[in-house]
């Protein structure tokens, strides 16, 4: 399912039409000419600013030639923080208007390999460019693989597929991600022995599986107290993280630590309410609705987050770079990672 954004530029034109003057009013009042009655000046000038136009970037834009298609194929259900990613896209209406740009949101079940790659197959010819939040899996790195080879340009974003012919990657560094959730979860847990359990949505997302191989690393070799159990998969789905983590809180009554590794957050501690262990550590990711009020109450210790916005408006710069065949900002685009618990919520 496609939905679209923004698909065409604004115009000096559509700046007279909304202020209610003529094409050479909108002119004098851009280049402070006189002759504009003051009031005149200010309808302009809100009209300008009220759809954030930049008539520099948008007549340079407009002799580059064509209006640019790019598409965001993202997971499909309630996911907050890819609904936060969604969300930046459409709030960057103006400034992708300004540069020509149209971006549709293509939603599809990334946990299905066959799904995924479908829904890549039937972007070819379509796209100037495409980001996907990818499975790495063969099926999918042919597709994105087929996608580069009939010119289109393709971004990972969030999750990465690095054997894949992918131009780039827009997301965090997902191993130091999870060496981090595994400090806070070993040096929370204190002096305590016992077990931690994790749920992730999918060990064949590469985000996901980075972030579980980081977290081993840091519990193997500076908490070999704490058991780490085998990891459960939740579909990133609140129902299913849900069964799966009381499933096995039912079985082991010496849990001290969990580590959430992506969504299905409700769903995990909605678990340890009805079980009545929402107070054992437990650290996730993302700075959303629920995950803030989980900080708040103290159920949640701390979030690991990323910049939703960031993403967002750095898959777009991403792709228009590539598209217009200029560098990448590596520094503007580096996404960080922040620790926040209760006592430092922004």
């Amino acid at each position: 399912m496609a939905e679209t954004l923004t698909t065409t530029a604004l115009t000096l034109k559509d700046i007279a039409r909304e202020a209610g003057v003529s094409l050479a009013t909108v002119d004098r009042v851009l280049h402070n000419r006189p002759g504009v009655r003051p009031d005149t000046v200010r309808r302009v000038r809100a009209a300008i600013e009220r759809n954030s136009f930049q008539p520099h970037v948008a007549a340079a834009e407009l002799a580059r030639g064509r209006a640019r298609r790019f598409a965001f194929v993202m997971p499909s259900g309630p996911n907050p923080f890819m609904q936060q990613i969604e969300a930046y896209l459409g709030e960057m209406s103006a400034w992708l208007s300004a540069r020509r740009l149209g971006v549709e949101m293509v939603a599809t079940d990334v946990f299905d390999p066959a799904v995924l790659t479908a829904s890549l197959e039937a972007l070819s010819g379509d796209f100037d460019g495409v980001a996907v939040v990818a499975l790495d899996h063969p099926s999918v790195r042919a597709a994105i693989n087929d996608l580069v080879d009939a010119g289109t340009k393709v971004v990972t974003l969030v999750s990465d597929v690095p054997s894949s012919r992918r131009h780039h990657y827009v997301g965090i560094d997902n191993i130091a991600a999870g060496r981090t959730a595994g400090a806070l979860v070993g040096r929370l847990v204190g002096r305590r022995s016992g077990k931690v359990a994790i749920v992730a949505g999918s060990q064949g997302l590469r985000d996901h599986a980075e972030r579980i191989f980081g977290f081993n690393q840091v519990m193997a070799s500076e908490f070999p107290d704490l058991n780490v159990l085998p990891v459960l998969e939740g579909r990133d789905e609140d129902d299913r993280s849900e069964q799966v983590l009381a499933r096995l809180l039912g079985r082991h009554a010496d849990i001290v630590g969990l580590y959430n590794v992506g969504a299905g957050t409700q769903g995990v501690a909605k678990a340890l309410s009805d079980a009545g262990r929402d107070k054992l550590v437990f650290v996730g990711h993302d700075v959303t609705v629920l995950t803030r009020r989980l900080l708040l109450q103290g159920v949640m210790d701390a979030a690991i987050s990323q910049n939703p916005g960031h993403e967002a408006r750095a898959a777009v710069r991403v792709l228009l770079a590539l598209a217009r065949g200029e560098p990448i900002l590596s520094e503007q685009e580096k996404i960080r990672i922040d620790i926040v618990m209760r006592d430092n919520l922004p």
